[in-house]
């Protein structure tokens, strides 16, 4: 059996979080998925942007009355300036279009950043942040959550130790049914309204939202890098003023094809990820609602279902296994994988010790190709499904 890594040795980080205060949907997963690992303590925080809220939340997770922010400016100055209890890193959980404001702020101060997804509001954004890291020599991971699964992980060994020889087709979808009805006009649902508006969410709802989610996984685990991209953004539910579902149809460089497709009004549907890669020598499949399963076949071979925690899987997948096989992991595990990798690193960074090969997560430059990827479709939908250059170069 596999031995489970369910904590590790003790509390060695600090850390700060913008947003992810009351009515936040990932603000507490964030913070339940660090909590996982035991080694990063939450000591400061600008929760929202009502005081009085920052400071109700502070005091309900134990943090000082001093270190309760009322702005991520003032945050991120004062946490900068510090000289002992210093934050390590800054994880921003706040909605889509002030992303870029935060991580900016805490990069110019040598802080490091966790963001989620998409990273900014425009690709210029995303290269003015890939030269901050890059000149405050800072860690910046963006939570892509599902690389984070174990089986996803052996699925990447696969194609990239040849298991499935010359990649030929990728196909990967990721269909929801929560936005098949015009919910954000009710306003009682916050993800909704805000996740719909572009003053909020940007040029786009469903490739923003959860089409980076499969162009991210497919790049994760493949490695492929597209070459130029044919995508339809549509929108089904009148007077939303962004897509709700969108198809994708990419060539890769090197010559491989796929197709991708993303909704968020295909009723029934509650997350189902997936993705299938087809090789010249085999064929692997995974989806997110049974994602300790990953279906590998070789060709003229059996079909095999690898499961997660199994002692044949490589070192890879072994890396991000918490518990013994039988005994299923989630999102809270492949998030909380995400951060032990991340802070791994910065824990080997703070003691001048080269991090290991496997603490790999989505960085600054995956978070900055995720933004080409979502433009470039919004510009290929807009005149007409055409094929436009999707090549990524930073």
């Amino acid at each position: 059996m596999i031995e489970g890594k369910l904590n590790e040795t003790g509390t060695n980080l600090l850390y700060g979080q913008v947003g992810g205060g009351p009515g936040s949907s990932i603000g507490p997963v964030h913070r339940t998925a660090i909590a996982m690992n035991n080694q990063a303590k939450l000591v400061a925080g600008s929760f929202s942007h009502i005081p009085s809220e920052t400071v109700k939340v502070a005091k309900d997770l134990g943090i000082d009355a001093d270190r309760a922010y009322a702005d991520f400016h003032e945050m991120a100055v004062e946490e900068g300036a510090r000289m002992e209890g210093r934050i390590d890193f800054v994880i921003v959980t706040v909605p889509n279009h002030i992303h870029f404001s935060v991580a900016k702020a805490f990069l110019e101060q040598g802080i490091n950043v966790v963001c989620e997804k998409p990273m900014v509001f425009t690709e210029e954004e995303a290269k003015e942040l890939v030269a901050l890291a890059s000149a405050h020599k800072a860690e910046f991971m963006v939570t892509y959550t599902y690389t984070g699964y174990p089986m996803v992980r052996e699925a990447r060994n696969l194609v990239r130790t040849g298991a499935l020889g010359t990649l030929r087709v990728v196909a990967a979808e990721y269909p929801q049914g929560w936005l098949a009805d015009p919910i954000e006009r009710a306003g009682t649902n916050r993800q909704a309204v805000w996740r719909t508006d572009p003053k909020y969410a940007g040029v786009s709802c469903c490739v923003g939202d959860i089409g980076t989610h499969v162009e991210n996984l497919v790049h994760f685990i493949t490695g492929l890098e597209i070459d130029k991209l044919a995508a339809s953004l549509e929108t089904f539910v009148e007077g939303r003023p962004l897509d709700d579902n969108a198809y994708i149809l990419l060539k890769y460089k090197g010559g491989a094809s796929g197709s991708y497709w993303s909704s968020q009004v295909a009723i029934g549907e509650e997350n189902a990820l997936r993705i299938r890669a087809y090789g010249t020598d085999g064929a692997i499949e995974w989806e997110q609602e049974n994602p300790n399963v990953l279906r590998f076949q070789k060709k003229g071979g059996p079909l095999q279902l690898l499961t997660r925690g199994s002692e044949y899987l490589s070192a890879a997948a072994g890396h991000v296994t918490r518990l013994g096989a039988g005994h299923p992991e989630g999102y809270f595990e492949a998030f909380a994988n995400l951060y032990r990798n991340f802070c791994n690193v910065l824990m080997a960074r703070k003691q001048g010790r080269t991090p290991d090969s496997l603490d790999v997560f989505p960085t600054v430059v995956d978070g900055a190709r995720g933004i080409k990827f979502v433009f470039d479709c919004v510009k290929s939908s807009k005149q007409g499904a055409t094929w436009v250059d999707a090549s990524f170069d930073i």
